[in-house]
């Protein structure tokens, strides 16, 4: 299934809002209980501009939205928001968006007029990518998942017991910075051979180059996996060595947790097999353990809709269960 533009919903429906903000765009949407955009907008981030030009920006598509004639019947807003977040204080500090470190923004979104007495819940980008697929996509059914966006950075959400699970902070399941090769580069986190700096779109064009791939255009991931898929052999070992990676953070965490599934979604998981079958093969030699046997790497379902989605689907969940989820969400009440 794939969230999709539809006829309106009768007025009297339910809607949620939902942004998605990251470093390259802020989208905003209404959203219905099944997962269907029926409205939304979308406007570039100003991502080296100051935090109150960022924060105009939110509320322009907060504008936006409230314009339609649906959002009477819109409950709640959900925001899936570049991280790290911190649930605790409802804030922000976007490794992309300089201006905004430990920036305010479940109070600065709450405080736009037309979320009066709205709920706004705040979650990682990717933990409402999980939620997206574990409600309506890949993960539907499965009590326990690793949801993982892997795009020019690499991200993930934990679903376990049937549940969203946010962590302390907000951040759990943040794959894309665990080690899996102690000798590797410094990563700009501080640590040294995390799986981003290998799996990333952005790690396998630069490994692909370094190896003598040579593009006909720009060079990104797209264009390595199409390379991969003709053959040349340097943009096939660069996909085997990002699978590599991520097959040892998946297997990881799934003995950790014991996962059987690992949805992979973002721009990265376009390439499709090049990427799922040395995945899946890499799999089967890092989860040796009888109990992982069944673990498996599927793509995501949703598409590049699945933030918004997810954010709505973790707002109408705290408006029915505030009391499981208040102390795993940020709220305000404007």
């Amino acid at each position: 299934m794939s969230s999709q533009e539809s006829a309106a919903p009768a007025l009297d429906d339910v809607l949620m809002a939902a942004l998605d903000i990251g470093g390259t765009k802020i989208a905003g949407a209404l959203v219905t209980r099944d997962g269907t955009l029926v409205h939304r907008v979308r406007r570039p981030t100003p991502a080296q501009g100051s935090a109150d030009t960022l924060l105009d920006a939110v509320h322009r598509v907060l504008d936006a939205l409230a314009a339609d004639p649906r959002w009477d019947t819109v409950r709640a807003l959900g925001i899936g928001s570049a991280g790290p977040v911190d649930l605790a204080h409802g804030s922000v500090s976007p490794v992309n968006i300089p201006a905004w470190r430990g920036f305010p923004l479940v109070a600065a979104v709450g405080a736009h007029p037309a979320l009066a007495h709205r709920p706004v819940v705040l979650a990682g980008d990717a933990v409402a990518m999980a939620a997206a697929e574990h409600r309506h996509g890949a993960a539907r059914g499965h009590g326990d998942a690793l949801c993982l966006v892997v795009s020019t950075g690499v991200g993930a959400g934990l679903i376990l017991d049937g549940r969203v699970r946010h962590g302390l902070t907000g951040n759990a399941g943040h794959l894309g910075h665990i080690s899996v090769d102690f000798d590797g580069d410094p990563c700009p986190c501080g640590a040294r051979g995390c799986l981003e700096g290998i799996a990333s779109g952005t790690a396998i064009t630069r490994h692909a180059l370094s190896l003598g791939w040579r593009p006909p255009a720009a060079p990104d991931a797209s264009a390595v996996a199409t390379a991969a898929r003709a053959g040349d052999p340097a943009a096939v070992a660069a996909f085997d060595r990002a699978a590599r990676a991520l097959a040892a953070g998946i297997a990881a965490t799934a003995a950790l947790v014991e996962i059987d599934l690992a949805v992979i979604g973002g721009g990265v998981a376009q390439a499709g097999e090049v990427l799922f079958a040395p995945l899946n093969d890499h799999l089967r030699r890092y989860a040796a353990m009888p109990f992982l046997h069944h673990l498996h790497a599927v793509p995501a379902e949703l598409g590049p809709d699945s933030g918004l989605v997810g954010a709505a689907a973790l707002a109408e969940t705290a408006t029915r269960t505030p009391l499981a989820t208040g102390s795993a969400i940020a709220t305000h009440a404007g």
